[in-house]
């Protein structure tokens, strides 16, 4: 298991193509030049012990030793040992709707990424808490097993999409069913679901389902993104809106939130609806959530004594650049065998 100490460093590594793209025009600023004096073939025999590919060759090495010796800066360091730690918190599962009507703009940017914006900033207020994701249109699916790898949780939450579903539809009944699966301590006496949706839902046993979630101790907590007066689903090419859908009449169809749906389904979970348009308030009322709740304590495994390895890049950053000295621009004799860049061998 690897750790990056200073990350920031890795901006650096923007200069190795910047160096590239200015031995690429130089080398076009030095041809252009030589083509003013004299023409190829007798450039050729001025200077045949010349090699392009030997040029090539000495800056590739120089760019490689500057990447391992910016590598270095950043200082990667690898997890040694692997110990069992006990930890106190809740268990959280997030259930989020990926269904298409989740694309509408009424909330900015849109309903979905509203939705991830909250879950991610829910996740950075979270202390020692596990998490899990779910996601779900007319089918639901696991994203991410439950964990207290917040820095994953958010990367996976990132890539949701109505892609990753092949069923569309809104069945909230399949996200709480899979999400009872979810939580693997029995010793845990607080679970918390968070349905995050439009409130659309095409499923009819959805409260019943709720009821079996209570009875397994998890509390559902709905958070409604979207207006009650709706808006059309664009549909994108190249991030370019080129329609909207439209029903089988060929009306363009108009989804609206539908708070009544998911205030049902909190009060029959023991849990509570929010509004989640206004982002901060969303925050607010889950963070004061989670810090009244009562912490379980749980075992995780995770790598200790972490030792700096930056000292490798440095060795081998310091070999590359003894090898460029090493290397001349002129021909050797089997690279003129080769011929790799079709140069003439006449004279």
């Amino acid at each position: 298991m690897y750790q990056i100490e200073e990350p920031t460093y890795f901006i650096y590594l923007a200069i190795i193509p910047a160096i590239f793209v200015l031995f690429l025009l130089v080398l076009w600023w030095k041809k252009r030049v030589q083509k003013q004096f004299a023409d190829a073939s007798l450039i050729e025999k001025l200077s045949p012990e010349k090699s392009v590919f030997k040029s090539v060759l000495k800056i590739s090495v120089v760019s490689f030793a500057l990447a391992l010796l910016i590598i270095s800066l950043a200082n990667p360091k690898m997890g040694t040992k692997l110990e069992t730690v006990k930890r106190q918190g809740v268990d959280i599962v997030f259930a989020l709707d990926v269904s298409k009507s989740m694309l509408a703009e009424d909330i900015a940017p849109s309903r979905l990424e509203k939705a991830k914006q909250i879950i991610t900033k829910i996740i950075d207020k979270l202390g020692s808490d596990r998490i899990g994701i779910i996601i779900y249109a007319g089918n639901s699916y696991p994203l991410l097993p439950i964990t207290t790898d917040h820095a994953a949780a958010k990367m996976f939450l990132q890539n949701a999409s109505p892609n990753m579903v092949s069923s569309q539809g809104t069945a909230i009944n399949e996200a709480i069913e899979r999400a009872i699966t979810y939580y693997d301590n029995e010793e845990q006496t607080n679970k918390f679901l968070f349905i995050v949706s439009d409130g659309e839902d095409h499923e009819e046993n959805t409260l019943e389902v709720a009821e079996k979630a209570i009875k397994e101790g998890i509390k559902i907590y709905t958070i409604g993104i979207g207006t009650v007066e709706g808006s059309p689903i664009p549909l994108k090419s190249d991030g370019q809106v080129i329609g909207y859908k439209k029903d089988s009449k060929g009306e363009v169809v108009i989804t609206k939130m539908k708070p009544g749906i998911l205030q049902n389904i909190a009060e029959k979970g023991k849990g509570k609806y929010i509004n989640g348009n206004k982002t901060k308030e969303t925050i607010t009322i889950i963070e004061d959530l989670l810090v009244k709740a009562e912490k379980s304590e749980f075992e995780t495994k995770q790598f200790s004594d972490y030792k700096d390895q930056f000292q490798w890049f440095i060795g081998f950053g310091l070999l590359f650049l003894i090898i460029d000295t090493l290397l001349f621009e002129k021909k050797t004799k089997w690279i003129q065998n080769l011929n790799l860049f079709n140069e003439t061998n006449e004279k």
